[in-house]
């Protein structure tokens, strides 16, 4: 196994595949520019000129100063019966910025007949000519070998020709793709290690899909057999079940196989870049994913979070900050004294036992509910100062109402009115909105705003709404929970009850209040 790969993006051109997954030409910028400060070695910005978005990447990439990644423009091999210096595709690929050229051709004979439909070796001719082409102009070309371990299934033989007329052209790189994603790790393997004993001279690539539910496996196990190149996406975003997740792979490699990927100490950037590309593409980042999700060195059993308050290593394979990650203890029916006490001292209060045994017996019972307090950072900490006496109400309540109405032709009108009281003054406010929850927010924010401007840095960034029972229909109890911003950190609030609007309305009250308790205030500014 080499001790040197060289990381490969593909989220800009192979990533934009997945469903819903769209960046602006700046946005793809901004993207490159955060892959190159994490350390990535090559970046597949996508065609040049296949249309205005990629013309325009390409022309803000020629601009843009990268400290240490290298553009790398895709395109495919020559079309049947053109010569390449006529193909339209590799002129514009020979013209463009990026001094790596990938290419991609069919190594399986089954594409060649059905969806190229040319003869074998009209096939290979088509392989060697375009890469000698860029190769002539100047460029490094790296061959994507595409459908190639189905094709050596099937023909290792021919899928082997595929390589070799590559090899001809003078590619620099040979990598193996499994296309459709459904390989194994024994045959990939298996795949790569043939492509070693058939050409020892040439540096090989994996680029590997999910559709098995192995693609990180296979782009580690394929490295063991060889590979010095490994091909993914950030978060394995990708088309069907998506691409090999590069943030797990390079992880894996760094902290369990050992092999150096990043720059010295670049790895601390990897949970920030994840999340940064997810909220570029308006997705959610996933709680679940490994090293940077939310979850992944979160603990909720009681035995769990001493384990880990003991000695970290019980209940953690590596050390989160490392990735740039946390630990987390999740507040839950499953959490003990021990548990909220630690909580408290990370809000910056002081819990006696009887207090932290009164917060564990009010989180069973509004868990029984069906509050949750994992999602819920903001409204925990509120309940654990209401419940120690050191909670500030931001204002008291008189009343709020809201009124929807539909109009005769078709729109919609949201209203709220709310009356409360800051201090001995009380305050009346009525706004609309484009929903009943944004109308009380736009009512509740207008006289707040006039004793506390402050709160009007805060931003609601997520709003979610879940039925709990649906057994019981339109009067089945919800769950709403908020993500909230003030620019420097997010907290979530929830709201449980069987009026939706009721439900938001506690969660909405939380998300303002939890940045203005004492102490909160000075450590947020």
């Amino acid at each position: 196994m080499n001790s040197t790969i060289q990381l490969y993006d593909a989220t800009l051109r192979d990533g934009m595949g997945g469903g819903g997954m769209s960046l602006t030409a700046q946005e793809k910028l901004r993207v490159v520019e955060r892959l190159d400060a994490l350390g990535i070695d090559l970046i597949e910005a996508g065609f040049p000129a296949s249309n205005p978005k990629e013309a325009e990447l390409f022309e803000l990439l020629a601009a843009a100063p990268l400290e240490h990644a290298e553009i790398v423009a895709f395109g495919m091999t020559r079309r049947r019966d053109t010569a390449a210096e006529e193909d339209e595709g590799l002129k514009l690929l020979a013209a463009s910025i990026a001094p790596i050229v990938t290419l991609v051709g069919k190594s399986s004979m089954l594409h060649v007949e059905k969806v190229v439909r040319v003869a074998p070796q009209e096939n290979l001719a088509m392989i060697s000519d375009s890469i000698a082409f860029l190769v002539a102009q100047g460029k490094r070309v790296l061959f994507d070998a595409e459908h190639f371990f189905d094709g050596w299934l099937d023909n290792p033989g021919y899928a082997i020709e595929t390589l070799r007329a590559a090899a001809d052209g003078g590619t620099e790189r040979l990598v193996l793709c499994d296309t459709n994603g459904g390989s194994l790790p024994n045959q990939i393997v298996a795949g790569v290690t043939a492509v070693r004993e058939a050409l020892p001279e040439l540096a090989i690539g994996i680029h590997t899909h999910d559709d098995a539910g192995c693609a990180v496996a296979n782009s580690l196990l394929a490295i063991e057999a060889g590979a010095t190149q490994v091909q993914g996406t950030i978060n394995g975003i990708g088309e069907r079940t998506g691409n090999a997740n590069l943030v797990t792979i390079i992880a894996d490699l760094q902290m369990k196989m050992g092999i150096e990927v990043l720059p010295d100490g670049h790895l601390a950037k990897l949970t920030e870049t994840a999340h940064f590309v997810d909220e570029l593409l308006n997705r959610a980042p996933n709680p679940a994913q490994p090293y940077v999700g939310k979850n992944a060195f979160a603990h909720k059993a009681g035995m769990h979070a001493a384990g880990v308050s003991a000695d970290s290593s019980t209940f953690e394979h590596v050390e989160p900050g490392d990735v740039g990650n946390r630990s987390d203890v999740i507040v839950s029916e499953l959490a003990g004294r021990a548990t909220i006490a630690d909580k408290g001292t990370s809000a910056g209060l002081e819990l006696d036992d009887e207090t932290s045994a009164r917060i564990v017996e009010r989180v069973k019972q509004l868990e029984h509910l069906g509050y949750q307090f994992e999602a819920a950072d903001g409204s925990f900490e509120l309940l654990m100062r209401r419940e120690s006496g050191q909670y500030e109400p931001l204002f008291r309540l008189e009343s709020w109402r809201v009124k929807v109405e539909q109009q005769a032709e078709g729109e919609v009108i949201s209203e709220a009115t709310i009356a409360i009281w800051l201090g001995d003054k009380r305050y009346e406010r009525s706004a609309t909105g484009n929903g009943p929850v944004n109308a009380l927010d736009s009512a509740l924010r207008s006289a707040v705003t006039e004793v506390h401007p402050e709160v009007g840095e805060v931003e609601l960034v997520n709003y979610k709404v879940r039925i709990l029972d649906e057994s019981h229909g339109t009067d089945a109890v919800t769950r709403v929970l908020i993500d909230a911003s003030n620019g420097e950190r997010v907290w979530g609030t929830i709201g449980v009850g069987e009026n939706v609007i009721a439900a938001s309305w506690q969660a909405l009250v939380d998300s303002l209040e939890f940045p203005q308790q004492p102490g909160r205030r000075k450590a947020e500014s």
